[in-house]
Formats: C-alpha cells, structure tokens, sequence
C-alpha cells in the first residue's frame, strides 16, 4: 500500500511542480494546490499506514494513531482558504491587468 501511495505522492509532486514553473497564475494556482495535497498524503504515509480501530474509548486491541489525521485535517482547512485567497488574488490581478501571464504581469508592475 505504500508504493502507490508514494507513487501518488510523486505524480502529484510532478504535476504540482510542472504547473508552478508555467507562465499563467491560474496554472501556478493550481499547481499549490497540488502541491499541499501530495504533502497531505506524504503525512499520512510517514505516520504509517495502520489498521485498526478508531481512536475513541473502547474494547479494541489496536488503534490508529489520530495526531497524523488532526495535522492533515487542520492543513486540509488551512490550504483552502489559502487557496481561494490565491484565486482571489489572480482574479482581482486579472481585473486590474488584463491578463494572467506572469511576464506581462512583471512588466506592468515594473
């Protein structure tokens, strides 16, 4: 189970990766995305892959360990609203400028 999540992890990391090193922030957009949740799944297999149980009270021999899930699911909400900051930000950029390329954006800012 862990080689296809660390292939997963790689084919996200590739994708996150060749979307940050294009022209359009839109792409670049996206590409962060990606990027946070291949680091998502990257912590959920370092915590390891175990089954068991669900962390609550009871009469189970093995649970799972719920510190990796808690980070995920607080980096899960923090991601979003990052995200659609960045969506807001190159919508508002696209408003003012006219377009989403990165160069002409440095060119009109400089």
């Amino acid at each position: 189970m862990e080689l296809v999540m660390a292939l997963a992890i790689g084919i996200l990391f590739t994708i996150g990766v060749y979307l940050i090193l294009s022209r359009s922030l839109l792409r670049i957009v996206l590409g962060t995305s990606l990027l946070t949740h291949g680091v998502h799944l990257l912590l959920l297999t370092m915590a390891g892959l175990k089954t068991g149980s669900a962390p609550i009270l009871g009469k189970a021999e093995s649970y799972v360990d719920p510190l990796p899930q808690a980070l995920i699911l607080t980096s899960i909400v923090i991601s979003f609203g990052v995200t659609a900051f960045f969506f807001v930000l190159a919508y508002r950029s696209y408003q003012v400028l006219g377009t989403d390329e990165m160069d002409s954006i440095k060119e009109a800012m400089e």
